[in-house]
């Protein structure tokens, strides 16, 4: 037999979306994942961070919590390994761990000098599973007394290193972390604008080459599930999407076997949410006519004309419907444009085109320009008669 374990991260449970408590959709979500871990029967489930979406949770997220690791840990006595995340309280999870670790939770809250990796074993030997929690710099600072720590990749070299020198050379390690991890350190775009900066002006990435002599390195922070640099270098991912910005993510966790060489066979396996989250652009008259659906929707109304009360209209449709913005279209300058005539050279009508082109981005359609010479008339109308008036009163002075 072979370790075989679940990778997840990022649950972010309690987490608040456009003024939504998301606690249903993830117990839904978690639900499906217990069901998997029933039916794959792995050696151990590991978190890599962000269990709570804040340090303070809501009681139910708390609740929440409690019942998913009570399945895993005491009715199907599976081992968790789990790790602080920056949204996590570091004193909250480390609370009665080694009262918690007799009954199968390995969690780490806080950073400690000495720390001991969680042992599992196979019919080829250990898996060592090196557990370490997000910790800023001057932490990682402190605990080893090293002032030339000022960075997070310095603080993670230093973890690292400080691993490297205790690793029995005759088992296979993992190493579970929670960081911005890019191929060099090199800065990268976030993958979901749900998640907030670890450092402000680009400090917080973190080197992959660290991790290059583990066997497997479980990620946790970034949103979007992927490899940096190498294979058995992965983010899970978040188990839900959290934001628009992660509408086209796949969300799921993964399910990793070691084999006795350390080679590292991973299977994606995907969650289905009981509502998905997606844009839908359409004018409010084709909305309207859209089957009626309990996703959360972020709405692009690309109706030319104001829309009153737009919410109120789409949540007879999309009762979930969590924004609604109209379309603005990039467009330049019809007076800066190199060639345009000069603003005092245009007629009325011609103003009215280049004035409609800059708000709206696109030309005025003929049935607008006709409105608009019409509306024209009538104030040229008006304007006449009111001279002609002043002029016959003028004249009886």
């Amino acid at each position: 037999m072979r370790v075989k374990f679940f990778h997840t991260a990022d649950w972010h449970l309690g987490k608040l979306v456009q003024g939504v408590y998301m606690t249903e959709d993830q117990e839904f979500i978690l639900k499906q994942f217990i069901a998997e871990i029933e039916k794959e029967k792995p050696d151990a489930v590991v978190i890599a961070g962000d269990l709570y979406d804040r340090a303070v949770p809501p009681t139910e997220a708390i609740q929440l919590l409690n019942d998913v690791l009570d399945r895993i840990i005491l009715d199907l006595n599976i081992p968790v390994l789990a790790i602080a995340g920056n949204h996590d309280s570091p004193s909250r999870l480390n609370f009665a761990s080694k009262i918690l670790m007799e009954n199968g939770l390995h969690i780490v809250g806080q950073l400690e000098k000495d720390f001991q990796p969680v042992v599992l074993e196979d019919s080829y030997g250990e898996v060592h599973f090196h557990l370490v929690p997000f910790c800023e710099p001057s932490v990682v600072r402190n605990v080893f007394a090293d002032d030339s720590i000022k960075t997070y990749d310095d603080a993670m070299k230093k973890i690292v290193e400080e691993i490297s020198h205790h690793m029995d050379q005759s088992a296979r390690h993992v190493f579970v972390g929670h960081a911005f991890v890019t191929p060099y350190g090199e800065p990268e775009e976030n993958t979901s604008d749900s998640e907030r900066p670890l450092a402000i002006g680009g400090a917080e990435h973190v080197s992959a080459q660290h991790f290059t002599n583990f066997h497997y390195t479980a990620l946790g922070h970034l949103h979007r599930a992927h490899t940096v640099f190498q294979e058995n270098i992965r983010y899970a991912g978040s188990p839900l999407k959290y934001s628009i910005s992660e509408e086209h993510h796949e969300k799921g966790f993964y399910i990793v076997n070691i084999d006795e060489k350390g080679e590292v066979k991973v299977e994606k396996r995907i969650l289905t949410p009981k509502r998905d989250m997606y844009t839908v652009r359409g004018t409010m008259e084709k909305i309207l006519q859209m089957d009626k659906c309990e996703d959360y929707v972020f709405v692009e109304l690309l109706d030319e004309m104001p829309v009153l009360s737009p919410m109120e209209k789409i949540r007879s449709v999309f009762p979930n419907a969590m924004h609604v913005k109209r379309q603005i279209s990039q467009v330049t300058n019809p007076f800066t444009d190199q060639g345009a005539k000069k603003r005092a050279d245009l007629n009325d009508v011609e103003l009215f085109k280049a004035f409609y082109k800059e708000v709206k981005g696109t030309e005025a359609s003929d049935e607008t320009e006709k409105i608009f010479k019409e509306v024209l008339d009538e104030l040229l109308k008006e304007e006449r008669e009111s001279t002609a008036k002043v002029d016959k009163e003028a004249v009886k002075q």
